[in-house]
C-alpha cells in the first residue's frame, strides 16, 4: 500500500495478488490442484425438476440476508458455493447472519464451499468508472457463477456431447435485473420462489420463505392501502434530532400487563418515558433502540393502572383482513401521549416461539393444503401477535413453532414473519425445553466433525503420561496430598477440588486445585472457537447443554477421585486466623481422594467418631472457610442469595416432577465457596498486575440508590424499618435488620427484593475501564475475576491462559494482548451468561409448574 500526500488529497494503491490454483472443491475435478476439502460432487444429484443432471447454487448477498432460514433447513438440500465477495458482504452488513453463515459452512449435513473468487486469476474483476458497490458485486458474483459453468464443462470434456446434460451452475438471486442480466451472459439464474417451487420438498420450503422473498403481487397488494403508522425518519434526521436535543434514544420496554403502553429510558430523565398507544408505538418492539419526541408536558400523564389483554382486545381480529381495521384501538389511547416514536435503530431479524391461534383459522382440514394467513401468538406478552401465511396451518394447531419476524408495514396492523419449525406440542416437556433453548439463543446441537477432531486420539484411554513426559514440563507432582472434590450430587464436570494441611510453624498450607482446560483447548482452534461462542455450560432441570465435549467435561478435565487429573493450582499460606501469609500458582498433577457431596462432607465433618486424616483436612477447609467468610462480612459484603429448589423426578427415564422442595445449605456450601472467592481473588490480583491492559477481570457496580425506592417506601410505611443503601455494607446491616420474628420467611423476602435491585454482575477488560470502577460490590471486593470454573465458563479459559503466562509457564497468545479482541470476546460472553441465566430460571418455574399441576391433580384424586 503505497500513500502520496498532496495538500488535504491522500491517494492510496492496493495491490492484490491472483492466483490460477484457487480450488473449486468438486470431487470429480482434475483441472485444480487437490484439495482436502471438495465437499461438492457432479455425481450426487439432489432431485429438481429443472435440472435432471444435477445443479450446484451459487446464491447472491441477498439471498442469505433474506433467506436464511431458508438455507439452514435440512429439507433444503442443494450443495452451495459461497463465493468470497458474498461472504464478505454478509459479515458488512449483518454480524448475526455472518455467524450463522460461519456455522452453516461447519455444518456435517450440509455440502457447502467457500470459493475465493476474489483471488481466483479467472474470477477477480476490477470496479469500472462510476460503478457502485451494489452492481460491483453483483458483476462479480455472475463472473464466478460463468467461470463454474465454463470450468465444469472443460472437467468434463468430451464425456458429455449434449450441453443440456451438463450438471448446472444455478445462480439463486431475487433481483430481477440481475437475472436479466446473467441471462444475456448464458448464465442459469432463478428466483428463490421458483427454485424451491420446483425442487423435492418446495411444498415445505415455501413455508419458510421470508415475506421478502414473495411474489410481487404479495408484495404489491398493500399499495392500496392507507398507512395506519407514521413513516420511520431518515437516519440523517434521526442523528440531527438526537444531537439537538430534540429527540432521545432507548431501548424500548413494553407494559406486559398492557399492550397499549411501553416505555423508554433515556439518558435526559431519571425515569422512563411513557409511550401510550401503538401509533404513539410506531411498530416498536421489546427491546428496539428507538428514538422519541416528548410531548408538551400538559399532556404528559402517569401510566395508567387497567390490565389490557392483548388476546381478549384482539380476538375477532382477521388474519386475511386485518389492515386499516379498528383505528379505535390504535387511537384510544392517543391523547394520552408522552412520547412519539419515530424510528428503529440497528434491528436485526427475530425469532419468536408461538402457538398458532386456532380461531384464525380459515379452514381445520388437516388435509387442507391451501395458503392460510394466521396469527402466531408469542408466549411472551410483550410481544405482539405475527402475521404469517402457510400450507401447514391445521397441523400446526396446539404446536410451539418457531416464528421469524419479516417485517412490519406502515398499512399492517401487525408484523409479518414466516413459519420456520415446529418444535412439538404445547405443554410438551421436550418441546417446551427445546423452545426455551431456542427462545434464549443456546446453541445445542451436536459437536461437529472439526471440534471431535481436537480432542485427544486416545479417547476415554487418555491417562497423565509418566514423568519427564513434555506434560510434566513445568508442572509440580501433588499427586500425595490429601485433596478431595465437594459437588452437588449426581456432579460430572469437577472443576474444583481442595486441600488443607497445617505447617510446621504454626500456619496452613490451603489450596484450591482447577480442571487445567487449557491443557486441552488451545487458541484458535476449532474447539476453542465453539467454546468462546457457547460461552457457558447451561444447566436446564432435565438436562445440561455443555460447552465443551463430554470427553472434556465430563472425564479427562473433571477432577474424578482415584485417577491422576491436570490441574491449576493456587497454593495459600495462611495464619490460623485465614490472613494471607504467601500465595503461589503453579500447574500440577494432582489425584483426588474422594469426591464428596455437600452432605456426605457436612456428615464427615460432623461425625466425632472420624478423625482420619482426609476428615481433619475437611474440619481445617471449614474452620478456615468460616473466618474467610466473617472478614468478608465485615468488609460489607452482601449476603443475597435466593433459596433454591430442588425438583425431585419420578425417575430419570421419565422426567416427571413429583415434588419440589428447597435446597439445604449446608456449612459445606459455604466452605466450597468461599475458597472459590479467594481463589479467584487471587487470581484476579495476579493477571492485573502483569497484563494490566487486557485482564480478564469481572465486576458488580454499585447499584443507583433509585433502585431501591420502591422497597425503601414498603419497608418504611408497613413495617418502619430503614434501609440504608449508602454503601454495601450500610446495605448488609440494615438488611440484617429488617427482621420479623413472628414470619421466618420475611428476611428472605427482603434479601430477594433487594437482589432485584441490583445490577448484574459483568466481565470486563482491565484496560477499558477506569481502575476504581473494577470492584465488586456484592462481595466487597476491590478486584475479582472467574478462575475456578472452566469445563464450564469460557471466561475461566481465557484466564487460565493469562496466569499460566503470568507464572512464565507458556506464552500469552497474542489475541489475548489485544483489548479489541478482549472486550469483543467478553461482550459475547456476557451475553451467554445472562441467556444461561434466564433459561435455567425458565427450566426451574416449568417444572415446578408441572410438580405442582401434578400436586393438584393428585389431591383432587383423592
Amino acid at each position: 500500500m503505497i500513500h502520496r500526500h498532496l495538500k488535504q488529497v491522500c491517494a492510496v494503491l492496493r495491490e492484490r495478488y491472483l492466483r490460477d490454483d484457487v480450488p473449486c472443491g468438486i470431487e470429480q475435478c482434475t483441472i485444480c490442484p487437490s484439495s482436502e476439502q471438495r465437499p461438492l460432487s457432479l455425481g450426487s444429484i439432489v432431485p429438481h425438476s429443472a435440472y435432471r443432471y444435477g445443479h450446484l447454487i451459487i446464491p447472491d448477498t441477498n439471498v442469505l440476508l433474506g433467506q436464511m432460514d431458508l438455507v439452514e433447513s435440512p429439507l433444503f438440500d442443494a450443495p452451495l458455493i459461497i463465493l468470497q465477495t458474498v461472504l464478505d458482504e454478509v459479515r458488512h452488513r449483518s454480524i448475526p447472519l455472518h455467524n450463522r453463515l460461519k456455522n452453516l459452512l461447519k455444518a456435517d449435513d450440509k455440502r457447502v464451499f467457500v470459493f475465493y473468487n476474489e483471488y481466483c486469476q479467472g474470477t477477480a474483476i476490477h470496479r469500472n468508472k462510476d460503478e457502485i458497490v451494489n452492481d460491483l458485486n453483483d458483476r462479480s458474483i455472475r463472473t464466478a457463477a460463468l467461470w463454474y459453468k465454463k470450468h465444469i464443462t472443460s472437467m468434463l470434456g468430451p464425456v458429455r456431447v449434449q450441453p443440456n446434460t451438463f450438471p448446472q451452475i444455478v445462480l439463486l438471486t431475487d433481483d430481477a435485473e440481475n437475472r436479466r442480466r446473467a441471462s444475456s451472459e448464458g448464465i442459469e439464474a432463478v428466483s428463490v420462489r421458483k427454485y424451491i417451487e420446483g425442487s423435492k420438498n418446495g411444498a415445505l420450503l415455501l413455508d419458510l420463505l421470508a415475506v421478502t422473498g414473495r411474489d410481487a403481487s404479495d408484495q404489491t397488494a398493500t399499495a392500496t392501502l392507507s398507512a395506519i403508522y407514521p413513516e420511520h425518519m431518515s437516519s440523517a434526521m434521526l442523528s440531527a434530532g438526537i444531537k439537538s436535543g430534540q429527540l432521545h434514544q432507548g431501548h424500548f420496554n413494553a407494559n406486559q400487563y398492557n399492550y397499549l403502553e411501553g416505555s423508554v429510558k433515556v439518558a435526559a430523565f431519571d425515569t422512563p418515558v411513557l409511550i401510550a398507544g401503538r401509533q404513539s408505538m410506531n411498530r416498536a418492539m421489546q427491546g428496539d433502540i428507538v428514538a422519541v419526541e416528548l410531548l408538551p408536558k400538559s399532556e404528559w400523564r402517569i401510566p395508567g393502572n387497567a390490565v389490557v389483554d392483548q388476546d381478549a382486545a384482539l380476538r375477532n381480529d382477521d388474519a386475511d383482513q386485518s389492515d386499516n381495521e379498528g383505528d379505535e384501538v390504535l387511537h384510544a389511547d392517543e391523547e394520552a401521549r408522552i412520547a412519539k416514536h419515530l424510528a428503529e435503530e440497528g434491528k436485526t431479524i427475530r425469532k419468536e416461539k408461538s402457538p398458532t391461534d386456532p380461531a384464525s383459522l380459515a379452514s381445520t382440514s388437516e388435509t387442507s393444503t391451501a395458503v392460510q394467513a394466521v396469527f402466531a401468538i408469542p408466549t411472551s406478552t410483550l410481544l405482539p401477535r405475527i402475521r404469517i401465511r402457510t400450507r401447514q396451518a391445521p397441523q400446526l394447531i396446539d404446536q410451539k413453532i418457531l416464528v421469524t419476524i419479516d417485517r412490519w408495514d406502515t398499512t399492517s396492523r401487525y408484523p409479518e414473519g414466516h413459519f420456520v419449525r415446529a418444535l412439538g406440542k404445547v405443554g410438551d416437556k421436550e418441546a417446551e425445553q427445546e423452545a426455551l433453548l431456542v427462545e434464549y439463543g443456546v446453541a445445542y446441537g451436536a459437536f461437529g466433525k472439526a471440534i471431535q477432531a481436537c480432542l485427544p486420539p486416545e479417547g476415554d484411554d487418555w491417562v497423565v503420561p509418566p514423568k519427564g513426559d513434555e506434560v510434566w514440563k513445568g508442572r509440580e507432582d501433588l499427586r500425595e496430598l490429601l485433596i478431595c472434590s465437594i459437588d452437588p450430587p449426581g456432579c460430572q464436570d469437577i472443576d474444583d477440588a481442595l486441600h488443607a494441611r497445617p505447617l510446621e510453624n504454626g500456619n496452613i498450607e490451603a489450596g484450591v486445585h482447577i480442571a487445567d482446560v487449557s491443557h486441552f483447548v488451545h487458541a484458535e482452534t476449532p474447539m476453542d472457537s465453539e467454546a468462546a461462542a457457547r460461552g457457558t455450560t447451561v444447566y436446564l432441570v432435565d438436562r445440561r447443554i455443555d460447552m465443551l465435549p463430554s470427553l472434556l467435561g465430563t472425564n479427562l478435565c473433571s477432577l474424578r477421585p482415584h485417577v491422576e487429573r491436570l490441574a491449576f493450582s493456587v497454593i495459600w499460606e495462611l495464619t490460623p486466623d485465614a490472613q494471607i501469609v504467601k500465595v503461589r500458582f503453579t500447574k500440577s498433577v494432582i489425584a483426588s481422594k474422594e469426591a464428596f457431596t455437600y452432605e456426605q462432607a457436612q456428615l464427615r465433618k460432623d461425625d466425632p467418631k472420624l478423625n482420619d486424616s482426609l476428615t481433619q483436612s475437611v474440619r481445617l477447609l471449614n474452620s478456615l472457610a468460616q473466618k474467610l467468610r466473617e472478614g468478608r462480612m465485615r468488609a460489607g459484603a452482601l449476603n443475597l442469595a435466593s433459596p433454591e429448589v430442588k425438583i425431585h423426578m419420578d425417575s430419570a427415564e421419565s422426567s416427571d416432577p413429583i415434588d419440589v422442595k428447597q435446597k439445604e445449605q449446608l456449612e459445606t456450601n459455604s466452605l466450597v465457596e468461599e475458597f472459590m472467592l479467594l481463589a479467584n481473588i487471587s487470581a484476579a490480583k495476579k493477571i492485573q498486575e502483569v497484563f494490566p491492559l487486557t485482564a480478564v477481570l469481572r465486576r458488580h457496580m454499585p447499584p443507583p440508590a433509585s433502585n431501591f425506592d420502591t422497597l425503601k417506601d414498603i419497608l418504611k410505611k408497613r413495617r418502619g424499618m430503614v434501609l440504608d443503601v449508602r454503601s454495601s455494607g450500610a446495605l448488609a446491616s440494615s438488611l440484617d435488620r429488617c427482621m420479623d420474628l413472628t414470619e421466618e420467611s420475611f428476611n428472605t423476602l427482603v434479601r430477594i427484593m433487594a437482589t432485584r435491585c441490583m445490577l448484574s454482575a459483568e466481565y470486563f477488560c482491565s484496560g477499558s475501564v477506569p481502575r476504581d470502577t473494577f470492584g465488586h460490590y456484592g462481595l466487597a471486593s476491590p478486584i475479582y475475576t472467574h478462575f475456578t470454573s472452566p469445563i464450564r465458563r469460557y471466561a475461566d479459559v481465557l484466564v487460565h491462559r493469562q496466569l499460566a503466562a503470568a507464572i512464565d509457564h507458556s506464552p500469552l497468545h497474542a489475541s489475548l494482548h489485544s483489548k479489541d479482541y478482549v472486550e469483543r470476546i467478553l461482550n459475547n460472553v456476557n451475553r451467554r451468561h445472562r441467556m444461561a441465566q434466564m433459561a435455567s430460571r425458565a427450566s426451574v418455574e416449568f417444572y415446578v409448574g408441572l410438580a405442582l399441576k401434578g400436586r393438584g391433580a393428585s389431591a383432587v384424586n383423592g
